[in-house]
């Protein structure tokens, strides 16, 4: 994970991000697929708008979504089973 801040006068800010060796064109598929996702009926689109609803800027609840997403895809590719909506149940702690 690449950390960066800066200490101007009067500011501390931290910068957070991936490492540099991403894989852009997983991540624009996730992100692209959240964007399709969070506007078509089912159960992706209300996850999406729960998030919205709970004060979450759009942005980072799409960005929110190509996470569960991605999550999702691994579990169902390393598992071997079938999508269920019970994977966008969020989770307790």
């Amino acid at each position: 994970m690449l950390t960066a801040s800066y200490n101007g006068p009067g500011k501390n800010v931290l910068v957070r991000g991936l490492n540099r060796n991403c894989n852009h064109d997983l991540k624009n598929l996730f992100k692209g697929a959240a964007a399709v996702a969070s506007s078509k009926p089912g159960p992706f689109e209300e996850f999406y708008a729960a998030l919205v609803a709970k004060g979450m800027k759009p942005e980072m609840a799409r960005l929110t979504l190509a996470r569960k997403i991605a999550t999702i895809v691994l579990i169902v590719w390393k598992k071997g089973v079938s999508f269920d909506a019970q994977y966008l149940k969020p989770q307790t702690a």
